[in-house]
C-alpha cells in the first residue's frame, strides 16, 4: 500500500466517524470535550450541536447535571493520559446515573490518530493535512 492510499484510508475512517458524530449531534446528543479549542475544531469540521466542557466543574456534579437532561452523551476527551482518566471517570459517574455514554467514536479516533495527534483540538488541522496529501478538499467526496 502506498503512503497516499494509507492517508486516504485513514481520512475515510476519520470522516466516517465525524459523520457518525454529526448524526448523534443532530439527534440532540451532548458532546463532552475538554476545552474551547476542542469545540472550535469540531465546528470547523462541521460538527455543531451541544458541547459541554468537562473541565470546569466537579465531575460528579457535572455528570449529574448532564444526566438530568436525559439525552445521549458522547465523551470526546483527548487521548492523552489526562483525557483517558477523564473519560474513565465520566463513564463511571454517568453509569451511576444510569447512562451509558458513547465512547466508541473517541476510541476509534484514538486508534487511527494516536501516532500523529493526541487531542481533539488538533483534529481539524490533521484532517486538513490528510485532505491535502490525498488531494481531497473539504467539499469534495472520494469520487469512487
Amino acid at each position: 500500500m502506498t503512503d497516499i492510499e494509507i492517508y486516504r484510508k485513514r481520512l475515510e475512517r476519520i470522516e466516517e466517524l465525524l459523520l457518525e458524530l454529526s448524526e448523534h449531534s443532530e439527534r440532540g446528543a451532548v458532546i463532552i470535550v475538554e476545552g474551547k479549542r476542542d469545540i472550535l475544531s469540531m465546528k470547523r469540521l462541521g460538527i455543531y450541536g451541544s458541547f459541554e466542557l468537562a473541565t470546569r466543574h466537579s465531575l460528579f456534579n457535572f455528570s449529574e447535571r448532564i444526566a438530568k437532561l436525559g439525552c445521549e452523551v458522547i465523551i470526546l476527551t483527548d487521548w492523552d493520559r489526562r483525557g483517558d482518566i477523564l473519560a474513565t471517570k465520566l463513564s463511571e459517574y454517568f453509569g451511576s446515573f444510569g447512562i451509558k455514554p458513547e465512547l466508541q467514536i473517541r476510541n476509534k479516533l484514538k486508534l487511527i490518530t494516536q501516532k500523529e495527534i493526541k487531542d481533539v483540538e488538533s483534529l481539524y488541522t490533521y484532517v486538513s493535512k490528510l485532505r491535502s496529501k490525498t488531494g481531497l478538499s473539504f467539499d469534495q467526496e472520494d469520487g469512487t
